[in-house]
């Protein structure tokens, strides 16, 4: 069998296969961002897209992984499928969604999603549950008739990969490594030392 030549390609093909036998979330990623001081953060968060353009996720540009995001605009994503015995790293630059983009995503959320993203302070401090649900449903009134429109702090990210590897699990940990590095318009794939 001859090696991949599209890994956006291949992703995806990694990616139907982890819907059909992950329990939960298959499109689960782990973020890596940098903070002011350079300082790694890393959170779980939820692919939503992917293209030949890269890897997309929504949040408020508020929280923690946001603002790094905006001053900082490089990242690195992890998927890890453990039925499957597979991870694929992802590194590269990061860019805003366009409103387009962002608005059709947040109006195919769940109302109380939508009431959710404009009611959550999101990684700022809280005095406690009480005054969330305080504020949830402030926003549940204001939107009680009608659509509820995106606020501006809500949006996406575009991961826009410039190194994807693609590992795989296999005995006495020789594993499988293949690794994809973007030059200009195509990709250059190595097969890695495990």
């Amino acid at each position: 069998m001859s090696a991949p030549t599209d890994p956006i390609a291949h992703f995806r093909s990694w990616l139907e296969e982890a819907r059909e036998s992950e329990p939960n979330d298959p499109n689960a990623m782990a973020l890596a961002t940098v903070g002011a001081g350079g300082m790694p953060s890393l959170r779980m968060v939820l692919l939503k897209d992917v293209d030949q353009d890269g890897f997309v996720f929504y949040t408020n540009f508020e929280s923690q992984k946001g603002q790094e995001l905006l001053a900082h605009p490089k990242a690195a994503l992890c998927f890890h499928w453990k039925s499957l015995r597979r991870q694929v790293r992802v590194e590269g630059m990061v860019e805003r969604v366009d409103d387009a983009e962002a608005d059709a995503y947040f109006a195919s959320r769940p109302r109380d999603s939508r009431i959710g993203a404009w009611a959550s302070d999101q990684s700022r401090p809280m005095e406690g549950r009480f005054e969330l649900e305080k504020r949830v449903a402030k926003f549940a009134a204001r939107y009680a008739i009608g659509e509820v429109p995106r606020p501006p702090h809500w949006s996406g990210f575009r991961i826009v990969p410039s190194r994807i590897e693609f590992w795989r699990d296999r005995p006495f940990r020789l594993h499988e490594r293949l690794n994809f590095v973007r030059e200009r318009d195509s990709w250059r794939n190595e097969v890695l030392f495990p």
